[in-house]
C-alpha cells in the first residue's frame, strides 16, 4: 500500500507539471498523465482556449497520446492521473478507453462527473481521489484569483 501511495504521488506530480504548463498558457490548469507499468505513455493539459475546442481537456489529450503510443484504443492495464476530478465528457471517454484506474487530486463539485452519475465507469475500475489534493486545489485557486483581477 505504501508503494501505491508513493507511485500515486510521483505520477500526480507529473500531472501537476502538465497543469502548470496549462496555467502558463492561460488555460484552466488541469493536467493528466497515463501510466502503463511504471512508464508514462500519454500526457496532456488543457488546450481549450489555445485550440478553441471545448473538448480539448487534459484527459482527452492524454488518452489520445496513450492510445497512439500503444497502437490501440483500450487502456485496461493503465492508470490515469489527473489533477482535478474528470468532467462527465472526460469520464465517458475514460470509460470507453476501458482504463484500469483513475486517480485525481482535487474534487470538482460543480462540474465533476460525480455530480451527474457515479456509475459512468465499469465496476472493476479502481478509483482514488485526494492525491496531492492541496497542491491541485491551490493551483486552481491561484488561476481563478488571477482571472478575477
Amino acid at each position: 500500500m505504501e508503494n501505491r501511495r508513493i507511485d500515486d504521488e510521483k505520477f500526480m506530480r507529473q500531472a501537476l507539471n502538465e497543469a502548470r504548463r496549462a496555467f502558463e498558457q492561460e488555460e484552466v490548469p488541469i493536467g493528466a498523465v497515463i501510466v502503463a507499468g511504471d512508464r508514462v505513455i500519454g500526457r496532456g493539459h488543457n488546450l481549450v482556449e489555445t485550440l478553441q475546442d471545448a473538448t480539448a481537456h487534459a484527459e482527452m489529450q492524454a488518452l489520445t497520446a496513450a492510445a497512439s503510443t500503444l497502437g490501440g484504443k483500450y487502456l485496461q492495464e493503465c492508470t490515469l492521473y489527473v489533477t482535478v476530478e474528470p468532467c462527465v465528457m472526460c469520464a465517458g471517454a475514460i470509460a470507453w478507453s476501458q482504463i484500469g484506474s483513475v486517480v485525481w487530486g482535487a474534487d470538482d463539485p460543480k462540474k465533476g462527473y460525480r455530480r451527474y452519475s457515479e456509475r459512468i465507469f465499469l465496476p472493476k475500475v479502481r478509483l482514488r481521489s485526494g492525491v496531492l489534493k492541496a497542491e491541485c486545489e491551490e493551483l486552481m485557486a491561484r488561476f481563478f484569483a488571477k482571472l478575477r483581477r
